[in-house]
């Protein structure tokens, strides 16, 4: 992982808590990991709740056909476990394993610029998909960027992706102004 100023110190979120199950105040864990089961891997997740930012701890979990359903520690009852129903939880980022130099979460390319080889601003990276086939730049316009569109590039580094700056905060791409979205 390359840390920077940036991305030091801040909140990645990792799942969400979905709707109770059963009576004992157990909850649906919708992950957004790959897999979905490396959010257990944090016990202590951050959750924000009233403005306030607190820990949860789950301290069990089953597989379910349909996913993962978590007991938070404390939470015994549905009416209590109710109250977390969409919740997103977070861990900070440097709690997170470190990559192997040039490759990137995602949390990392939000918010760089993408420029492409003659040197066109395309935007920021505000978001990306998964596609199955691969991952895509969701590349927002700024008030720079050379037109209002919004872009979606292939993440294909070597291909599509040239190079990344991460101190800089720039995506460089082999893409052209007139492509396709």
């Amino acid at each position: 992982m390359n840390n920077s100023s940036a991305t030091e110190n801040k909140k990645v979120v990792l799942g969400q808590l979905g709707k109770v199950h059963g009576l004992k105040g157990w909850l649906k864990l919708i992950s957004f990991t790959s897999p979905p089961e490396n959010i257990l891997d944090y016990s202590q997740l951050l959750v924000e709740i009233d403005q306030h930012c607190q820990v949860l701890e789950i301290d069990e979990y089953r597989q379910q056909a349909n996913g993962l359903v978590v007991h938070i520690k404390g939470i015994d009852d549905p009416e209590t476990a109710r109250q977390l129903t969409g919740v997103e939880l977070a861990v900070e980022s440097e709690a997170l394993p470190v990559l192997e130099a040039g490759t990137y979460y995602w949390h990392e390319l939000e918010g760089m610029e993408v420029i492409n080889r003659q040197g066109e601003l395309f935007g920021r990276v505000a978001s990306l998909l998964e596609t199955g086939a691969n991952d895509v730049l969701v590349v927002e316009p700024t008030d720079d960027s050379v037109d209002g569109r919004e872009r979606l590039i292939p993440y294909l580094v070597g291909l599509v992706v040239e190079q990344i700056d991460a101190g800089k905060r720039l995506i460089r791409v082999n893409w052209e102004t007139d492509y396709l979205e």
